[in-house]
């Protein structure tokens, strides 16, 4: 969910194996918040594990990373990682870490309230383009009805200040730089049209079935990171701005929308996913149907703690 160009690009030939160095994919904004604190709060190396974040600028950007051995693990969100299940069928989601429906928000310029037909909005391909038609859909708007301007995230609110585009669907800090420019205002955020996305910790088949200990190490580590995030947002405002320079007050802002927490996937959480995997056949990202359920490990964190 995150944009703009890797601070720290990812390297070849790490093996990731117990003893050695286990490489994390990352993005560069505050939902990562997480993988910062247990960073720079030294959670992983005590225990026992040597790991490295790797900054991505996109969620593509790591999954493809992850596919091809550079990362051993990766934070993503649901639709990214669904997106690519038919270039790397061997990616597996092993729970979810956070999940929001106030994260993401419907910004539109000044003087519209709601959506309609012929306007023009930004889109940013995979989370911000089914996020914005599902806001559509909601109030009785077909997506195929306005015109789409694909854009990188950091695009937007000049785009919108010029009036290229009515508005946009986009995690922060996007809403808020249109809030402090004066070009657009927020009318929405997802959670209000029932739509909530997730960040999935996710790896490969391979790697997982010869690293289960590591991988469930990782996911302990995430627990007690993500419930430092929660209850100390000042700390991990001020772990994330180290890591990745984003303005302290736009994490802990971040923190009130987010719920972090590792939790299990779930049969329901499956059968969510199917509407992404409808709405990228729609686009014909998807033609064939992925099998999702060895793709989520329903269960995996509850089982694998045993």
């Amino acid at each position: 969910m995150s944009v703009g160009a890797c601070s720290r690009p990812a390297t070849h030939g790490a093996a990731g194996s117990a003893g050695g160095q286990l490489r994390i994919a990352v993005g560069i904004d505050a939902s990562y918040a997480p993988f910062f604190v247990a960073d720079q709060k030294g959670l992983f190396k005590e225990a026992g594990l040597d790991v490295h974040l790797v900054q991505f600028g996109s969620g593509g950007e790591a999954v493809d990373a992850l596919s091809s051995g550079q990362v051993q693990l990766a934070g993503s969100s649901d639709t990214t990682t669904i997106a690519q299940l038919r270039q790397n069928p061997s990616l597996r989601a092993m729970y979810s870490y956070e999940a929001s429906g106030d994260y993401i928000k419907v910004v539109l310029r000044n003087g519209l309230e709601a959506p309609a037909a012929g306007q023009k909005f930004g889109i940013v391909p995979g989370l911000g383009q089914i996020s914005t038609e599902k806001y559509l859909e909601a109030h009785g708007v077909r997506p195929e009805s306005v015109k789409m301007i694909k854009a990188t995230p950091t695009d937007m609110p000049a785009l919108l200040g010029r009036g290229d585009i009515d508005g946009y669907v986009l995690w922060e800090p996007w809403p808020t730089a249109a809030l402090r420019q004066g070009i657009g205002h927020v009318v929405a955020r997802t959670g209000d049209y029932n739509w909530l996305y997730h960040h999935w910790a996710i790896t490969t088949q391979p790697w997982l079935a010869g690293h289960e200990n590591d991988a469930l190490t990782v996911a302990r580590v995430l627990d007690k990171a993500t419930q430092l995030v929660e209850s100390d947002p000042a700390a991990a405002a001020a772990a994330t701005k180290s890591a990745v320079n984003v303005a302290e007050d736009q994490t802990i802002t971040a923190i009130r929308d987010i719920d972090f927490g590792v939790k299990n996937l779930t049969t329901d959480d499956i059968a969510a996913a199917q509407s992404v995997v409808d709405f990228y056949k729609k686009l014909g990202a998807l033609t064939e149907q992925p099998d999702l359920r060895s793709a989520m490990l329903a269960d995996w964190y509850k089982k694998s703690a045993q």
